[in-house]
């Protein structure tokens, strides 16, 4: 049977009905833990589309219907009443895709990003920034400075931050601005000086040093592989800190609705320090970790054994380990990644640019991360393990590459493999055909059209611009999707995610693709019922229904009632996560510490097992920018590796 977009919609509606039988039935013996009732309650079920209550138990829905009935059967002298009023309940918003473990991180950074996303408007705003945030967290002299997000497309000055610009304001300190695509920064001069970046450095190939008018000295932008060697090299925090950190990463997806994060290429000692944080009880949302691909043999490593010195041998199955929560931890499926980004001008096309390439080069259409028969060979052996496969494909070449090793693989609609094509930006319209045909499920990204739809109608024209994300071209093929933040490209903003999917007008007011465009519902559905497909969870989230998690948010405003472009400025009243407060808009309520471990709402099926593992340095992680010059290398030996290792075979 094939899988559409429908059936995804209404996967949940027997247990809606379930839920209104529920509150006819005759007191429990024990109440509920909470109740919400008095405002707009929308489940995101088409079969119950609204409920006026709802009651919560043990961490899960026991009841959803009419008021009266959950108030008079459910209520206890110790049940929590929330009393909605003009606010508005939905299930918590699900990562797509995004990489978690950079959140600990920028908790610690600087916000360099243009508004409306932070508060830089010229490059004075960058210092006073960076400025701010020595003062707060009490940098000492000789530390580094760090901040992130730079973009100098939206500077009033309209040119790049120079270490010019930093000098005068940071003598004694290295200084380090990420840029917005994660794939370069402007250093200043006691930066370069720490890397020996000088006039007489030459720029590696595929990499951009900057450098003075006039002169070869270094003026401070490092992109691509000139700067990825050198930000592997920056202090990270320690163990312990990225432990501590974990609280306030997690209040970014918290404060936003987000009850489910994704870490969307993860390294072998980041699964192992994500594995350690669940163990001792520091995450209090669910993490699905992608391993990424390269990393497989590292990952897997216990299952791999050698019968000589030259041949590794694999022992048990690996792919037992997917879909298994254990202490709010999951490994969802493997990452492939096959292109850059479109906006840097990495993605792999069939037709060139219009305006060349990030070097100048002419007739530009980008190249594949790696061989495309690698990539088939190891999407044909994930699929043989039964292996979810999320691959990260902007281009449209680089979709014809995911395209191709899905046919190779014998993969085929009804299947129910749910792989994912993450981004799926550039499409041509047929290979939405590909899609239905296949049973592949895009993860669009909207935002695009908002952050960079100016850019691509530059570099692409209008034609190619416009059939980015191509929301509504699926959602009339039936072809299930989600859309996500590719967090930290561009922050966590369900709300934000909402709005570019319904306007798709860019920062100068062009509409990227007008026939694109969806209704606000759509667009919710692809933050909370589609993703929970995506990730095998629509028994547990995506909707309000009984029997499924309480993973809830309240809005203070109803996205489907409200004015569109007042959508990007609903705020988050308050997040549960199985029923209990992850983040409340009253700081002087706070929010509730995480479980003990144990505590954790088994999913059905599901073990929870503690598994702590060594761990080592954590570095930046994103997965376009990692595979720049000597890490692109790495990681293709680990392909080769997984090749060697028959882990996949």
């Amino acid at each position: 049977m094939t899988i559409t977009r429908r059936d995804v919609l209404v996967s949940g509606a027997s247990a809606a009905m379930g839920g209104l039988a529920g509150t006819a039935a005759a007191r429990p013996a024990q109440d509920a833990d909470l109740i919400i009732y008095g405002g707009a309650i929308v489940t995101m079920n088409e079969a119950q589309p609204s409920v006026e209550a709802i009651a919560v138990k043990d961490g899960r829905i026991v009841a959803a219907g009419a008021q009266n009935d959950v108030l008079v059967k459910w209520k206890g002298p110790s049940t929590r009443l929330i009393e909605l009023g003009g606010h508005t309940l939905l299930p918590g918003f699900i990562d797509a895709h995004g990489h978690f473990m950079n959140a600990p991180r920028v908790v610690t950074w600087a916000n360099c990003s243009p508004a409306p996303v932070g508060p830089v408007h010229a490059i004075p705003d960058i210092v006073a920034a960076l400025k701010a945030n020595v003062e707060a967290r009490k940098i000492a002299k000789g530390e580094w400075v760090m901040g992130y997000g730079y973009d100098a497309t939206n500077l009033a000055e309209k040119r790049d931050l120079t270490r010019l610009d930093l000098d005068p304001h940071f003598p004694d300190n290295p200084v380090m601005v990420i840029h917005v695509s994660n794939h370069g920064a402007v250093l200043n001069s006691s930066g370069l000086k720490t890397f020996n970046v000088t006039a007489d450095t030459p720029t590696p190939a595929g990499g951009l040093i900057a450098r003075e008018p006039g002169s070869n000295e270094p003026a401070g932008l490092l992109m691509e592989t000139a700067f990825m060697p050198i930000f592997a090299q920056v202090p990270q925090p320690s163990e312990d800190e990225m432990l501590d950190l974990l609280k306030p990463a997690q209040q970014i997806y918290a404060s936003k609705g987000c009850t489910t994060a994704q870490e969307g290429a993860t390294h072998a000692e980041e699964i192992d320090f994500l594995r350690k944080a669940g163990a001792t009880g520091r995450l209090y949302m669910d993490i699905v970790s992608l391993p990424f691909v390269a990393e497989v043999p590292k990952i897997f490593r216990s299952y791999l054994t050698t019968d000589n010195a030259d041949k590794l041998v694999v022992i048990g199955d690996p792919s037992k380990e997917f879909n298994v929560y254990k202490d709010r931890l999951k490994l969802g499926g493997i990452k492939f990644v096959i292109d850059g980004s479109p906006q840097g001008k990495t993605a792999f096309w069939t037709k060139p640019l219009l305006t060349g390439g990030p070097n100048g080069e002419k007739d530009w259409v980008g190249q594949p991360l790696f061989p495309k028969e690698t990539v088939e060979k190891l999407y044909s052996g994930a699929t043989q393990k039964n292996i979810q496969i999320w691959s990260h494909a902007n281009g449209d070449a680089a979709i014809d590459i995911v395209i191709g090793a899905a046919e190779k693989a014998g993969v085929k609609a009804g299947d129910d493999r749910r792989h994912v094509v993450v981004h799926s930006q550039c499409m041509r319209p047929e290979q939405l055909d590909s899609y239905v045909k296949l049973g592949l499920s895009p993860s669009f990204f909207t935002e695009h059209t908002f952050f960079w739809g100016d850019v691509h109608l530059a570099n692409l024209g209008e034609e190619r611009a416009f059939f980015i994300s191509p929301a509504k071209s699926a959602e009339a093929k039936g072809i299930p999707f989600s859309n996500h933040n590719d967090f930290m490209v561009t922050p966590v903003d369900p709300m934000l995610m909402v709005w570019s999917a319904v306007t798709r007008r860019s920062k100068d007011g062009v509409i990227i693709g007008p026939d694109e465009r969806i209704d606000v519902m759509t667009a919710l559905k692809a933050l909370t019922v589609t993703p929970a497909w995506q990730y095998r969870e629509e028994n547990d989230k995506g909707s309000i229904d009984v029997g499924k998690l309480a993973d809830l948010v309240i809005l203070k405003q109803n996205p489907l009632t409200a004015p569109i472009d007042e959508i990007p400025n609903i705020t988050v009243v308050e997040t549960f996560k199985e029923g209990r407060t992850i983040y409340h808009v009253d700081q002087k309520q706070g929010w509730l510490e995480p479980a003990s471990v144990g505590t954790q709402v088994a999913s059905r099926g599901g073990r929870f097992v503690a598994d702590d593992g060594e761990t080592a340095p954590l570095g930046c992680r994103c997965c376009d920018g990692r595979l720049a010059g000597a890490a692109h290398g790495e990681a293709l030996a680990g392909m080769q590796a997984l090749l060697a290792s028959n882990l996949l075979a």
